[in-house]
């Protein structure tokens, strides 16, 4: 996958909906957000989207873009997204695995917030 696709990929994740997490997210994908309940597996990931309001832009800055081996990637950026007036920061981290040919889900994801300075 081309980094233009990774950040594609990254982007959908944030502002579509469920059907794009359950298309996107491993089962056994397991995250880490800056909110209760803090720890989430790929399903559980998927539920609180499907009770979330999606973000309706994100600009995905200072994004860094590594393959460590055949069929992983891993990304980390800044975030900042918005939805109306409610505004949102945060460093994250994803990895991809390769499924098939031209296949990958999201098996990590990690988003921690700037603190307030």
């Amino acid at each position: 996958m081309d980094d233009d696709r990774v950040r594609q990929f990254e982007t959908d994740l944030w502002i579509g909906g469920s059907d794009v997490y359950r298309e996107g997210v491993a089962e056994d994908c397991q995250m880490v957000v800056p909110a209760q309940p803090f720890l989430l597996s790929g399903e559980e990931a998927i539920e609180a989207v499907e009770k979330t309001p999606r973000w309706s832009s994100v600009d995905l800055s200072e994004l860094r873009i590594s393959r460590p081996e055949e069929g992983l990637i891993v990304l980390a950026y800044k975030a900042d997204a918005s939805r109306g007036e409610e505004r949102y920061q945060a460093y994250c981290s994803s990895t991809y695995r390769r499924i098939a040919h031209e296949d990958w889900r999201v098996v990590q994801h990690q988003q921690t917030i700037p603190p307030v300075s």
